[in-house]
Order: structure tokens, then sequence, then C-alpha cells
């Protein structure tokens, strides 16, 4: 058998459901624990931020009007999907961090298991979110959950694909939109994740994935007007200072970093982090 040519993947950005390259043509080496070669990845620019922007404000008026139910059942389909791969995504983790085998396909088969449990989650979480209150007068007060809106999310730097799937799946649950900044120095488990997303029913632009430099991109999501919350879990306390600051123009909601063990039970504290409470006053019949 002749001698075959290797086919080296080509990685891209993931941006309204499409495969783009960075507008600007740019890539950066990635390279693993030892300083080998590993891939090109894209680059992606202010331009391809604001991009990714408009594809998440585009897709949120039907990712949020879906049924808390249909939601769920998207996330476990992306699940199913991953857990077909999880020989290809061990194998980019392990590359990726530096890890032996095992512990790469424990950090993947945890990655796997976080979308199931945000899964579950979908329909019950305007029970613990929501109320009825009590007033004064002939009426019925409730107050239910609603997603923020466009959320971004600059994700943790280590670990690279459990860390960018335990922020980005609960945002999404509940009916947002993301635009995601994958791990600067390990950003290819998160790439390959948009394959994932683009062949499951999940619908182009509520998730948008970018590859590049955290604090390049994070300045103009943090500045953006289009913009309703920004999660800085992947950022540094000077950088985050900066970030927070730029998120005040227009009130953002702000989730701060802070130390996360991400291979714990997540708990609700980030699925109750982007929604906003509203509350209706209706009259009692006679």
């Amino acid at each position: 058998m002749a001698d075959r040519l290797s086919v080296f993947k080509t990685y891209k950005l993931y941006v309204g459901g499409k495969f783009p390259r960075s507008e600007s043509g740019r890539v950066y080496e990635v390279t693993d624990s030892e300083g080998n070669w590993l891939a090109n990845a894209p680059l992606a620019s202010r331009k391809d931020a604001r991009d990714a922007v408009v594809a998440a404000r585009k897709a949120f008026g039907g990712w949020s009007g879906a049924t808390a139910y249909n939601r769920g059942q998207i996330l476990y389909r992306v699940a199913e999907m991953l857990e077909g791969r999880r020989a290809q995504f061990t194998a980019e983790v392990a590359a990726a961090e530096g890890l032996p085998e095992t512990q790469a396909a424990a950090q993947v088969d945890a990655a796997v298991d976080r979308w199931v449990w945000y899964a579950g989650w979908s329909d019950k979480v305007a029970q613990i979110a929501g109320s009825a209150n009590p007033v004064a007068g002939p009426y019925f007060n409730l107050s239910s959950p609603e997603p923020t809106g466009v959320v971004a999310v600059l994700a943790p730097q280590e670990p690279s694909f459990l860390g960018l799937v335990s922020v980005i799946a609960p945002a999404i649950v509940t009916g947002n939109t993301v635009v995601a900044v994958a791990s600067e120095r390990a950003p290819l488990p998160a790439l390959s994740l948009a394959e994932v997303l683009a062949t499951s029913d999940l619908p182009g632009g509520v998730v948008n994935l970018l590859s590049g430099r955290t604090a390049e991109l994070g300045a103009p999501l943090a500045a953006h007007q289009d913009v309703n919350a920004i999660d800085l879990a992947g950022a540094d306390a000077e950088l985050a200072a900066e970030l927070e600051a730029a998120a005040a123009d227009n009130l953002k909601r702000v989730r701060r970093p802070a130390p996360v063990d991400w291979s714990a039970d997540p708990g609700t504290g980030r699925l109750l982090s982007f929604l906003e409470t509203k509350t209706v006053w209706h009259p009692m019949g006679v």
C-alpha cells in the first residue's frame, strides 16, 4: 500500500451555526504541554466577536421561546453525541492538557454528565426560581424566571473542555444564547465541540465559539451594548476588573471569577446566574 499524506484537521470558529475562519485570516500555534505543535487555531478578532453577538441575538427569540422540555431534549442530544465521540475528545483533551488518558477520559465523562445534569434541570428551574407571592388584595401575584438574553462567556483556562461545558450548558438551558471564548492555551477540544453542536438539534447561533486571546476578545464583549451578561470564569483578577468596569456601561450582569472545583457537583448557582424575574399581577375571579 502506498504511503498516504497526513490529513491535518482544520480548526475554525463556530458562529451562527457556520464554521468561518477568522475574518482577519489570523491563526496561532497550539502546542501540547511539552511544546510540540498540535494545530493552528483561528485567532479571532474584535469583528468576529461582534459577528458572534449578532448571531446570538438573532437566535435568542426562537431559543428563549422554545419550551423548557424541548431545550432539555436538545441538551440531552448533545450528551448522546458526545458519548459516541468519547475516544476523539479523550485524545484531544489528553494532548491539549498533557494528561494521562485515564484522567482525560474522566474529564470527558464528566463533561457528558454535565450536559445530562443541566438537561434535567430545564423544566424544573422555574420551581426553585419562581414563586406565588402573598399580597394584600384580590390578586394573584406570580413571579417566574426568564432568560437574561445574550451571555458572553470567558471559559476557564483549565480544565479546557469540562470548564467550557460547565459554563455554557447552564446559560443556554434557561433560554439564553451564548458567545463563548475558549481556553486560550487549549482551545482545540472546544472547537471540536462545535462540530457536535452543529450536528445536534441545537439551532445555529445559540452557542457561538471563538478561539484566540482571552483579553483581546473579552474587551469588546464586555463593552458591547447588545450583550446582557458576562461570565468572567476564564479571566485573571486584573483582566476581570477591567472587564467588569467596561460591563457597567450598559449595566450588564457580571459573574466574577472565583475558585471552582469543576469536577464537583455543579449545584444551581450558575443555573440561576443569568435569569431575570418577571412578576405578574392578575385579578382573582369572582
